[in-house]
């Protein structure tokens, strides 16, 4: 790796319920102008660009061909990734890696609202044995929930508590959908979705959009004095079929941290990285990802929340930012965890804020029970 590759400048929208007053170039462009902006270029500068959308949400086929005016793809160059946004900024650093580009423009959106979740995640499942069923991710989260709290006597109070904390932390954060107030008690006594699942349990439909802009070496440390370089990066897939793994396990997760982690030199993840962002679209997942990121051993994820570790000023801050639970779009979810990291290591993160951050770990998932998993490490020297 001759260069590093250096994040110079992100940006967001607020996330919100419903965008159905913009477009999704509008929304899309609500958070690729303030990047542009913070690395004081225009589109012209730009060399690529990768947006990831998905032609379900957006209603139709090819969805990048909504935003190519707002990421300067005319008679320019653009890829598109159909997946979680994390896996677009790793395209990004890819083709910086190449020689080929030295300005990359990441941009991801997505408007849950103008879809029916359910229908599109049934999608997913095959078409010929699975999807006659009727199900959709939350139906089979609640089976790997399931699965996961009686292998590893995870408590549905545990599960409860990262919804306290996350929606608390989201207090702090300005581009937060859904910061609230709750207790425990509010978790548990909160409509059933898909048991063990509740509606606390969950995130919230989201609309939103966010962006980011990637550098060789040489480029960052002329557009920035702050550049976050990645240090490692992997992903990772499991088996499509969900009889196929011991749900209770997320053995891909486990592969793509351990790739990060080589890449990074990060040899004890609980004590070499600051502060984590990671995508739960429910509870139980922040407690079994960590678990997979090798943040603690498998089934001591509870005990952690218990104790107070993952909050903000405990000793591993997961999630200060809200995390998904407290309101991001799919496919633009992990791409929000890597924006969360830069602010994070620019001392940039305003009230959420972890002390003295230097390494991040930022963490994006898609598919059926975490069936793809990909995994960031960042840091600011």
């Amino acid at each position: 790796m001759a260069e590093r590759v250096g994040i110079v400048a992100v940006g967001q929208t607020k996330y919100q319920p419903n965008r159905a007053d913009v477009n999704e170039g509008e929304l899309a462009y609500e958070a690729i102008k303030p990047a542009l902006v913070e690395a004081r270029l225009t589109l012209n500068d730009i060399d690529s660009a990768v947006t990831c959308s998905q032609d379900f949400w957006d209603g139709r086929t090819i969805s990048s061909m909504n935003i190519q005016h707002v990421v300067g793809a005319h008679l320019s160059h653009e890829d598109k990734v159909a997946e979680d946004g994390i896996n677009a900024v790793f395209c990004a650093m890819a083709q910086i890696l190449s020689g080929h580009q030295s300005i990359v423009l990441v941009a991801t959106h997505t408007k849950e609202s103008q879809a029916q979740k359910s229908l599109i995640e049934n999608a997913a499942f095959d078409a010929a044995l699975m999807r006659q069923l009727g199900l959709d991710f939350l139906s089979a989260a609640a089976m790997q929930a399931k699965r996961y709290m009686y292998k590893y006597g995870i408590t549905a109070e545990q599960c409860a508590r990262v919804a306290v904390k996350n929606r608390a932390n989201a207090k702090n954060n300005p581009y937060a959908q859904e910061p609230l107030d709750i207790t425990v008690e509010d978790v548990l006594t909160s409509r059933m979705l898909s048991s063990p699942i509740r509606r606390l349990d969950a995130k919230p439909t989201s609309d939103g959009a966010c962006a980011m802009i990637l550098a060789s070496e040489s480029k960052a440390k002329k557009i920035t004095k702050k550049p976050v370089w990645i240090l490692g990066v992997s992903n990772c897939y499991e088996t499509h079929y969900l009889g196929d793994r011991d749900l209770a396990e997320c053995e891909a997760l486990v592969k793509a941290a351990k790739k990060a982690y080589n890449m990074a030199g990060i040899k004890n993840p609980s004590r070499q990285i600051d502060v984590a962002e990671i995508s739960e679209e429910f509870t139980y997942q922040e407690l079994m990802w960590m678990e997979g990121l090798g943040l603690c051993d498998r089934g001591e994820a509870g005990k952690l929340i218990d104790r107070g570790t993952t909050r903000q000023g405990g000793k591993l801050p997961v999630n200060p930012s809200g995390g998904v639970l407290s309101g991001n779009p799919v496919t633009v979810a992990g791409a929000v965890r890597v924006a969360e990291a830069v602010l994070q290591l620019r001392g940039e993160a305003g009230d959420r804020q972890v002390d003295g951050a230097k390494v991040a770990l930022a963490h994006g998932v898609t598919g059926i029970c975490g069936q793809q998993q990909g995994v960031m490490i960042l840091g600011s020297s």
